[in-house]
This record gives C-alpha cells, sequence and structure tokens, in this order.
C-alpha cells in the first residue's frame, strides 16, 4: 500500500487538477453546487452497488468519483471565500475529536451501544433540539425508517429483545388484516407501514440492514427473472405465451445459479 508521504501527494495532485479543470474547462467553470447535488447522489448510489456487489476494483472507481466531487465542492467554496478543502478535514477532524470522548478524553465505555448513546447524548449537547435532526428529510423512506430507529435508540428509547419486537410485527400484520377486511384504503396504507416500520425494526435486532438486504433481493430477483427471459426467447416465445407452469420450471432453475 502507498505511504503517508504518496497518499498526501495524490491528493495534493487531484486538487491541482481541480484546480486547472475549474479555470480551463468549459463545463467545469459552469458548475455550481445545485448543479452537482443530483450528480453527487448518483454517485453515492453507484458505490453502494458497488460495495454490495462486493467488487473491490468498482469500489475503488467510484470512491475517487465521490472523492471528486468533495473536491469540487471545496473549490467552490475556496472561490465564494466560504471554506476550503482545509475547511473542510479540520471540521469533521474536531467534530470526531470531541465525540469520541472514550479515545480522545476521559470517558471510559464498555461497548459499542454505549458509544452510540454517548454520540447521541453529545450531539444534544451541541445544541440540537432532538436526536432526530439528523435524520435528512430527502432520505428513502426505508434508509429513513432505519436512521430513525437508531437514533432513537441511542438514547435508550427501544426494545429490550428481539421477540418483543418480534410480537409488535406480529399485532401490526393482524391490524393490517383487519382494515384489509374492512376495505378502507387509507387505513389499509397506514397500517401498512407500521408493518414496514416494525420490519425494518426488527431487522436492526437482528443486525440485518434492511436496505441492503431489500437491494440484494432486487438483484437477486432482476437476476433469476433475466434468465425467465432468456430461457422464453431461446423457445421461440414470449412471456405471455408460457403458461405459470412453464416459467415456474425456468425460476425453480434460475435458484441454482
Amino acid at each position: 500500500m502507498n505511504s503517508r508521504k504518496d497518499q498526501l501527494q495524490a491528493l495534493d495532485r487531484l486538487l491541482t487538477i481541480m484546480d486547472e479543470l475549474r479555470a480551463k474547462c468549459p463545463w467545469d467553470k459552469k458548475q455550481t453546487m445545485q448543479s452537482l447535488r443530483h450528480l453527487t447522489i448518483e454517485e453515492t448510489y453507484e458505490l453502494g452497488d458497488a460495495i454490495l456487489d462486493g467488487d473491490a476494483e468498482e469500489v475503488k472507481k467510484e470512491l475517487g468519483d465521490l472523492l471528486l466531487h468533495i473536491v469540487f465542492y471545496a473549490k467552490i467554496g475556496s472561490e465564494t471565500g466560504d471554506f476550503d478543502i482545509a475547511d473542510v478535514c479540520h471540521s469533521i477532524s474536531e467534530k470526531l475529536i470531541h465525540r469520541h470522548p472514550h479515545i480522545y478524553g476521559d470517558i471510559e465505555v464498555t461497548d459499542e451501544e454505549e458509544v452510540k448513546k454517548n454520540w447521541e447524548n453529545i450531539k444534544l449537547s451541541e445544541g440540537k433540539k432532538s436526536v432526530l435532526e439528523g435524520v435528512p428529510a430527502s432520505l428513502p423512506a426505508l434508509v429513513k425508517a432505519n436512521r430513525i430507529q437508531d437514533k432513537v435508540a441511542g438514547v435508550g428509547f427501544d426494545w429490550e429483545e428481539p421477540r418483543q419486537v418480534f410480537e409488535k410485527l406480529q399485532e401490526e400484520l393482524g391490524e393490517l388484516q383487519e382494515e384489509i377486511e374492512k376495505g378502507e384504503e387509507e387505513r389499509i396504507e397506514a397500517e401498512f407501514g407500521d408493518v414496514l416500520f416494525s420490519m425494518v425494526n426488527y431487522a436492526r435486532f437482528l443486525n440485518v440492514n434492511p436496505e441492503n438486504a431489500l437491494e440484494r433481493t432486487n438483484k437477486k430477483f432482476i437476476k433469476r427473472f433475466s434468465y425467465l427471459e432468456a430461457k422464453a426467447k431461446e423457445a421461440g416465445k414470449s412471456l405471455k405465451e408460457m403458461t405459470l407452469a412453464e416459467m415456474d420450471v425456468h425460476w425453480n432453475n434460475a435458484k441454482g445459479l
């Protein structure tokens, strides 16, 4: 691996390239924080895909794309006189030091849970009115539910064991079934949301990331459905022309891939 000196030189090279692009490239000169925002979100999702796929080479490339965006924002910030890359680095360094008193202070902790609880309590002491202030409003609902539950658990608002969460999930499923039988759409949606929220909570107790779990299932489904489409094409049929029994045979074969 590269030495610390080599790593710093590599970062300096990137900063120099960013300066040159901002000064000379028509596209780079036009960009603003607002115009880069959606691209940054896209790059973050691409990094997430690479991580789920376990592709280290792609993770490296996507990290580079994301680092470019960070450097780009810092460059724009320096042009407006608001901040530069050094300010960004110092800011996160100071935050990490302040929020890790068990490393940089005299606080003692015994496990990860105590670290998380201290983290949330420190944030409240910094002036935050709620532990939920750190949950971005624009997060996808599944990710947001997980972050909400993780944060409130950090201040002790939590179940004691998985069995209790599973019982709550069963209760929510029963309430959903009751509303389905009544046929009231708004109530069905509300109870369905409660079921999903309980599922996310249960996943946390099982040490399962619900977003990752669902995305892995999405990828698995796409792979198997693509296999089904390929087999239908080999048979000279469209999927609409195949019976469910025929589809089921190919679907079961796809499970073994």
